[in-house]
């Protein structure tokens, strides 16, 4: 029994949802991931009269497709769909019987209205957050449109086909045999990438807002709601709803909420958000902020929002280290989420720059998949909480190195290494490696401002106790102001407290 109990119940619970035959099209050898395969087919089939299987010769083996009866989909899972991508199973299993999807009409149009022959190809790792979103968009786009297919590949099972594509980072989305990108990207992302985004003609001629929100982030979302409920014009103007909390993976300090993922937060967010009728302007970045008689946003695609308010949260992002090497092999060895990349580190060494937290929880989590992992700190002593710490010393394949620079990340095509200097003795030093993770902090979104807000010398927002900036009827929230510290919960309060003083700002102004 390759599924225990808990999975089953909640298969058993899913499966009565199907509202048409299923048909899957087996592809198995005589290895143990084609065993553990066929294991799951018959599972699932023996959990529902609506799923019928057959052998067939698939491109991959071990694989299977998920078809209508008489129909390929096109959807295909080569490897074994559980851990982050059970959700992905479970998705395509009702979708392809004939159950609509979640997913708004205009969305569901522009995928019907794509012309020509289009073959998706996502390799993935099983213990990735980001790689559900976009398997379960690339099967979506297959189920809707009969020119368009997609297979989802585990790494851990082909591992030969992505060291031969030289595929160090997850996901990594091929189309006809191209790479198309890597990294989560959403079902719109991927629509506006193939050039059927949202139109800029549309945007600019939206009425004018009582309040926009720019950012879709906890103290974004947050904000739009707290706008929303007291009956005011709101919109939301994000490049990625959800924002970096999307790549979070294991949540634990959200009061009320022992555990949850990111993205899980991120839905419900996006749930909530939906409630209110909120003019929610996705996959756009914003260019320019001005205060006319109106406030204008102008976006990148060249159109100008207007509002009476308007609330930064922008948000923040990973810093990067900003060495030779580290652009150039991003994604060929340089990384930035060890939960999503490590396992195809399997048995390499690896680097992680950074002592704090992030740094430290990201050394613990590798050690138990890589060979060997080396810190490096630039400070004499690791930042870390005295519990890590304790926890990193205890491992044997762990090195650190504390008082050293980062100088240069080395490789040809991918990285072969890392150079540092010791900063005691400004001697050089190289290591020979395979992955470097880059775990150092963040930095805010605030470059497009300009001089238009009064920032830190960090670029952080400086705001007052109200959410209010230097620039009457422009409130900001979240990690790209200067608050104390950065965290889901704060943000989401801070997102609160500018709501309600730019809704103060409109009763007195």
């Amino acid at each position: 029994m390759l599924l225990d109990a808990d999975i089953k119940a909640q298969l058993a619970q899913y499966l009565q949802l199907l509202e048409g035959d299923v048909l899957l099209k087996v592809s198995a050898g005589s290895d143990d991931v084609s065993r553990d395969l066929l294991a799951l087919v018959d599972e699932l089939a023996a959990m529902s009269s609506n799923i019928k299987v057959e052998k067939a010769e698939l491109q991959r083996t071990p694989s299977f497709s998920v078809n209508r009866l008489g129909e390929d989909t096109g959807v295909t899972f080569a490897g074994i769909p559980l851990g982050h991508e059970f959700t992905s199973l479970v998705l395509a299993l009702l979708q392809v019987s004939g159950r609509a999807p979640k997913v708004d009409q205009k969305v569901i149009d522009q995928i019907k209205s794509i012309k020509g022959e289009y073959h998706f190809e996502s390799y993935i790792s099983l213990s990735c957050h980001n790689c559900p979103d976009v398997v379960q968009s690339l099967n979506l786009m297959s189920i809707l449109n009969p020119g368009i297919t997609h297979t989802m590949i585990d790494g851990a099972a082909f591992k030969e086909e992505v060291e031969s594509k030289d595929i160090m980072a997850v996901p990594t989305v091929f189309l006809n045999g191209e790479s198309f990108g890597s990294g989560r990207m959403t079902l719109e992302e991927i629509l506006a990438k193939m050039g059927n985004g949202p139109d800029a003609a549309e945007l600019a001629d939206k009425d004018p807002y009582d309040v926009l929100v720019v950012g879709g982030g906890p103290a974004g979302a947050s904000a739009a709601i707290y706008a929303a409920r007291k009956g005011i014009r709101t919109g939301i103007v994000a490049e990625r709803f959800g924002g970096q909390v999307m790549d979070t993976m294991g949540i634990e300090n959200f009061i009320s909420t022992k555990y949850t993922e990111g993205p899980k937060l991120v839905a419900s967010l996006e749930e909530h958000v939906k409630e209110y009728g909120i003019d929610v302007m996705n996959l756009q970045r914003a260019k320019r902020l001005e205060k006319n008689e109106l406030i204008e946003l102008e976006l990148e695609n060249g159109a100008v929002l207007k509002s009476k308010t308007v609330i930064l949260s922008t948000g923040a992002r990973w810093r990067n280290v900003g060495v030779p090497g580290e652009a150039e092999f991003k994604n060929k060895g340089v990384a930035y989420c060890p939960h999503c990349d490590g396992p195809l580190f399997e048995g390499k060494h690896v680097a992680v720059i950074g002592g704090g937290n992030s740094g430290i929880e990201a050394a613990i989590d590798l050690a138990g998949i890589v060979k060997h992992v080396t810190v490096l700190e630039f400070m004499p002593e690791l930042k870390a909480d005295a519990v890590l710490q304790e926890r990193l010393y205890s491992l044997p394949n762990v090195t650190v190195l504390k008082n050293v620079q980062t100088k240069e990340i080395t490789g040809t095509d991918k990285v072969n290494g890392i150079s540092y200097i010791n900063r005691d003795t400004e001697e050089v030093h190289h290591i020979e490696l395979e992955g470097v993770f880059v775990q150092i902090g963040l930095v805010p979104n605030t470059d497009w401002l300009g001089e238009t807000l009064e920032l830190t010398r960090f670029g952080e927002i400086i705001v007052d106790k109200h959410g209010a900036t230097n620039v009457p009827g422009v409130f900001a929230a979240g990690d790209c102001t200067d608050s104390a510290y950065k965290q889901i919960i704060i943000s989401m309060g801070s997102g609160a407290t500018a709501s309600l003083g730019a809704f103060d700002y409109l009763i007195r102004n």
